[in-house]
């Protein structure tokens, strides 16, 4: 089962460039294995967000494990932002057959 991780934080608008620029640098770097695909969201009132949905709780299990904290809370922690994390499992969507 998949799961959506939602990392959110405030960040100043100010800084908007640069913590899509942050961001995209993060992706060049390539995903870890069983991410299959991640999204910064920016509402433009200093609203934030990166979800990712993971191919399975193990993946993000295995990830976590890594001596690396995860990238997402490192991301906004680097602009002064206190993240907050909410996982959740992927019940039913848009891709799912029919």
């Amino acid at each position: 089962m998949n799961i959506l991780t939602m990392v959110s934080a405030d960040v100043d608008q100010g800084q908007a460039h640069d913590l899509t620029a942050d961001f995209e640098n993060l992706l060049a770097g390539g995903l870890p294995d069983g991410l299959l695909e991640t999204r910064l969201l920016g509402d433009g009132q200093w609203h934030w967000a990166i979800h990712s949905l993971w191919r399975d709780r193990a993946a993000l299990d295995a990830m976590r494990a890594s001596p690396e904290p995860p990238a997402a809370p490192a991301l906004f922690r680097r602009f002064t932002a206190e993240p907050t994390l909410v996982v959740m499992q992927v019940l039913a969507g848009s891709a799912d057959p029919a």
